[in-house]
């Protein structure tokens, strides 16, 4: 039996190469998503102007923007999960493609059964309203409160963008306020690989939403570091 996708998702495939964009729409039709293609950024941007995707499969060599800087701009409007596709063995690609805003990376050639995989692991990130039912409704850090059940982050009126990964480790979080949750976990619970590679990920995606949460990240006051443990909430 084919694998399935998730809840029949729309996937937005940007890749310069015609043959490998057409592989990709080819495989993953037949898994049951939705697929668009653009050849570039600027393509996909007038795409994302009149459509909306669940999941961006991104590749970062490109001519015109690249993939990072694509993930960049995106990120100052638009949240929708990111997935690049990054030359094998260029680690700082895949670090500075984290920092950006992607949720996570895959490093060429690759299985396309793993890529399938991976784009379902993010897409599981995603709350489910059940998640939420026995747990407080929200909870204050500071000015910021974080509405457990939609997965929103409000400051004031204004909402606080937060990708697909971020909004994963809010819930993981918020599940257990006050408790350690250690860096294995972090990555067992985002669905991802075991191993350093992906701790240093879980890292990154840290350092990006502190940012978002305190006001002085290199000194957290709600998004503690607690050292041979891991990393904790800890809310008002």
């Amino acid at each position: 039996m084919a694998a399935t996708s998730q809840n029949d998702a729309h996937l937005l495939i940007v890749d310069d190469d015609e043959r490998i964009r057409t592989l990709l729409q080819q495989f993953l039709s037949r898994h049951g998503f939705w697929t668009t293609a653009a050849r570039d950024a600027d393509h996909a941007r007038r795409l994302l102007a009149g459509l909306d995707f669940d999941l961006i499969v991104l590749d970062v060599m490109m001519p015109g923007d690249d993939g990072i800087t694509f993930t960049r701009q995106l990120r100052e409007t638009n949240s929708t999960p990111i997935l690049l596709l990054t030359a094998k063995g260029e680690s700082t690609d895949r670090i500075a493609g984290l920092e950006a805003g992607a949720d996570d990376y895959l490093p060429k050639p690759f299985e396309p059964k793993e890529l399938l995989l991976r784009i379902n692991a993010i897409l599981r990130r995603v709350p489910q309203q059940d998640d939420a039912l026995q747990k407080p409704k929200f909870l204050h850090l500071g000015g910021i409160r974080y509405d457990i059940e939609r997965g929103e982050m409000w400051q004031g009126d204004d909402l606080i963008r937060l990708t697909a990964t971020e909004v994963a480790l809010m819930r993981i979080f918020s599940g257990r306020p006050g408790q350690p949750v250690s860096r294995a976990k972090l990555v067992e619970d985002l669905g991802r690989d075991k191993g350093q590679a992906q701790e240093r990920a879980v890292d990154v995606q840290i350092t990006r939403l502190r940012r978002k949460i305190e006001a002085d990240p290199k000194q957290p006051r709600y998004l503690q570091t607690v050292r041979g443990a891991g990393y904790m909430l800890a809310p008002d």
